[in-house]
């Protein structure tokens, strides 16, 4: 099917949350769903912040519903409140699972439960998350899951024996590893649903090469410098901006063609419009998610089956 980022079917019926919304692809992946009129929730971890990409959204998108609501992934307690008050929705049309740790410390370091700290960020608040407000998607037909991976993914591994990193810590090892644990769970969830014969679909999606000095200024939201501006255009025969990084996750969430054996990112690889691609064996290995599925449920202190 053939895919026009500028012209979005109408989505005024449905309802979107977006971990971490308030910035990057997340904020514009909120802003192009708001131009199609859907109800988007940013679930952001600083409140400043996240009122700043709201009166942007408002701002720039006429007609806009747009709210802020608190999410720190890395908090159980924040988490649990936000399932909660997604369990009290009438509907919950989509989860994107954006939040997370693009520049790891040099060092390793953990949360308050002494779990790898982007590990932490980039995939154990969000198995909670899903684990816990699962029942409200599976109260709107048609719902979806979607897990921002990305083109990491292939240039790192998982070590499953050492996930937190305790015993080979580097700031590569754990953002990469992390987007790769993303992926593993995004395509692992899929088939827990599909056997469980769930009407939810969980999708993998990665937004290429976006950087911040090749994306459109927003007041509050991205401001990059001269400096950078300069820096990011000199890359530009392959990267693109964070608006475009976002029309990969806008059609996992809108176009009702897409399934969860698929994975979408952009179609020149690191730029271009969303289509379908390749995900790396190891993400997509269903030995690698048997065995990752328990170490995510210990990490996390939550139990996830999927009936």
């Amino acid at each position: 099917m053939a895919w026009d980022p500028a012209e979005l079917p109408d989505a005024h019926d449905r309802t979107v949350v977006i971990t971490g919304g308030n910035a990057g692809v997340g904020y514009f992946t909120a802003e192009q769903l708001a131009g199609a009129g859907v109800r988007v929730v940013l679930a952001c971890r600083d409140p400043e912040r996240a009122e700043s990409a709201v009166a942007a959204i408002r701002r720039r998108v006429r007609g806009a519903r747009v709210e802020a609501t608190p999410l720190d992934v890395t908090d159980r307690a924040s988490v649990d409140a936000l399932a909660e008050s997604l369990l009290e929705r009438e509907r919950v049309d989509a989860l994107v699972l954006n939040a997370g740790m693009v520049h790891p410390p040099r060092e390793r370091r953990t949360d308050r439960y002494g779990n790898e700290l982007v590990l932490s960020t980039n995939v154990l608040g969000h198995f909670r998350l899903v684990a816990r407000a699962l029942p409200a998607l599976e109260r709107t037909d048609g719902a979806r899951i979607v897990s921002l991976g990305s083109l990491a993914s292939r240039l790192g591994s998982l070590r499953l024996d050492d996930l937190q990193l305790e015993r080979s810590y580097t700031s590569w090892r754990a953002y990469s590893g992390s987007k790769i644990a993303a992926q593993v769970f995004g395509f692992e969830l899929e088939r827990r649903l599909r056997a469980a014969g769930s009407g939810v679909a969980s999708l993998v999606v990665h937004p290429g090469y976006s950087t911040s000095g090749r994306t459109p200024g927003v007041r509050g939201v991205n401001q990059p410098s001269r400096a950078k501006r300069f820096a990011d255009n000199l890359q530009a025969a392959w990267t693109q901006g964070k608006d475009h990084g976002a029309w990969v996750p806008v059609r996992a969430v809108l176009d009702p063609t897409l399934t969860g054996e698929g994975y979408l990112g952009p179609a020149g690889l690191t730029k271009g419009a969303p289509a379908s691609g390749r995900a790396t064996r190891a993400s997509r290995s269903p030995r690698t998610g048997a065995r990752l599925w328990p170490l995510l449920e210990a990490a996390s202190d939550q139990e996830f089956t999927v009936r």
